[in-house]
């Protein structure tokens, strides 16, 4: 049996709407949010040109083998950027001439394979076994308007138009105070600030998953519905680690984070697990384009003696007309907000004003990093080497107390004896370091 799609009717005008009288083809992304008994598309957009060929005419794009896999796959990286947590990508579509429908399917299948290989890549999560790992493919001839639906296992799907089909969605809401510390061995030391950041956030996506979220105050079964779910008791534990390194590498600052969930009788994991992914998401796709900057401007490495600082870009969110999910995009102080609407304008195919802008967020997050000797506490994890563990202070985590993760930081040998003492004061009375996110339903 094949999967069902409900499919906002705005996509529909967008498909049909197209005109192919320069190029043999038009291809593009599906937008929107898998469940479980359906997929709910919310948007398409087309994949820019290439600026090379903005000049090429029908006569030298007559095939399915000048599919240009590479500048596909890009585009559909850029775009999972600008999504918050619930949407992905569902799959692509394309819009051909009569001529070329016989070999579709097959240039199809290879390229939504390529696009899902990229964007999971880079990814610091990983899909779950209930997550909905088949993506759809879509043809539209241009001539008749009618077309043909495939998932990723070659099923036919069912295609069903809905207006206003995330007009009843729920948005979570909340924001997280990053605090990422990095303390680099002599061998990782001499490893590039990008390389050390990746290998810091993905020790830190092992907090993030394992982290106990409210929703409204409260902590449900992850089985219930959202808004019905029952108070559950929570006995996580935490644990802080006391290690010598040769520097540091430190993130720091406060992000906002955006889910959106289905009105169809959604479960709390679902919720959770949306919010998770965006705030992993966030961090990552943040320190990406800030290392792809530093990159495109050529700004050289500091030396081994040196600090070294870099400003993250600001998240912004921004409506989309005929919809009530807001998508988004990252921004560096000196940048404009006319550079944030020409790449919607490329990348979404969607003309935004100004009044459409959200800015998320006030205070910038920040890479820093530190080439110096120090003692450094940092949190433990299954996979970290037990010759670098000095000390284990286990901290129990109370259920409702505070809205973000405490992360100890010291910097000097002398604070060691007094972050001791501090420990140990908070365990002998009964005092226990907050580890919740708070996520907050609009509805």
């Amino acid at each position: 049996m094949g999967r069902s799609y409900i499919v906002e009717e705005a996509v529909g005008r967008y498909l049909l709407n197209f005109n192919n009288q320069e190029k043999a083809f038009v291809s593009g992304l599906l937008i929107g949010q898998c469940s479980s008994q359906r997929d709910y598309v919310v948007l398409a957009t087309r994949t820019p040109p290439r600026e090379e060929q903005n000049e090429d005419t029908r006569s030298s794009q007559s095939h399915l083998d000048d599919f240009d896999e590479e500048w596909i796959t890009a585009h559909a990286n850029q775009v999972s950027r600008m999504l918050p947590g619930g949407l992905l990508v569902l799959g692509i579509f394309i819009i051909t001439t009569p001529d070329l429908g016989k070999d579709v399917q097959t240039a199809l299948r290879r390229l939504v394979f390529a696009v899902e290989k990229s964007i999971t890549k880079k990814r610091l999560w990983n899909l779950t076994e209930d997550d909905i790992s088949d993506r759809v493919t879509l043809h539209v001839c241009s001539s008749t308007k009618k077309y043909l639906l495939h998932w990723s296992s070659a099923k036919p799907a069912d295609w069903k138009y809905q207006n206003g089909l995330s007009n009843s969605w729920l948005s979570l809401d909340c924001t997280i105070h990053v605090n990422i510390h990095v303390p680099l061995s002599s061998t990782t030391a001499s490893y590039s600030l990008e390389k050390n950041t990746k290998n810091g956030l993905s020790r830190w996506a092992k907090q993030i998953e394992g982290g106990v979220y409210l929703i409204n105050g409260q902590v449900k079964e992850e089985d219930c519905e959202l808004l019905e779910g029952q108070l559950l008791n929570s006995n996580h534990r935490s644990t802080a680690t006391v290690q010598v390194c040769s520097g540091s590498v430190n993130l720091r600052g406060s992000v906002t984070c955006r889910a959106y969930i289905h009105s169809n009788k959604p479960k709390v994991k679902d919720a959770v697990q949306a919010l998770k992914r965006d705030i992993l998401n966030t961090v990552s796709d943040r320190c990406e384009i800030l290392f792809e900057d530093l990159l495109m401007n050529e700004i050289p490495s500091k030396k081994e003696s040196e600090k070294e600082f870099h400003a993250l870009p600001h998240r912004i969110f921004v409506s989309i007309p005929g919809s009530s999910v807001m998508l988004c995009d990252y921004k560096f102080g000196d940048e404009s907000t006319r550079e944030i609407q020409d790449r919607f304008m490329e990348l979404l195919d969607q003309q935004v004003g100004i009044d459409d802008l959200e800015i998320a967020e006030d205070i910038t997050a920040s890479i820093n990093s530190c080439m110096k000797r120090e003692d450094i506490p940092d949190n433990t994890y299954d996979d970290q080497p037990k010759h670098l563990v000095k000390t284990t202070v286990a901290l129990r985590i109370k259920q409702n107390i505070g809205m973000l993760p405490l992360v100890i930081c010291m910097q000097h040998n002398k604070n060691i004896i007094l972050e001791y003492i501090y420990l140990f004061l908070l365990v002998m009375n009964n005092i226990f370091l907050p580890h919740f996110i708070f996520l907050k339903t609009l509805y």
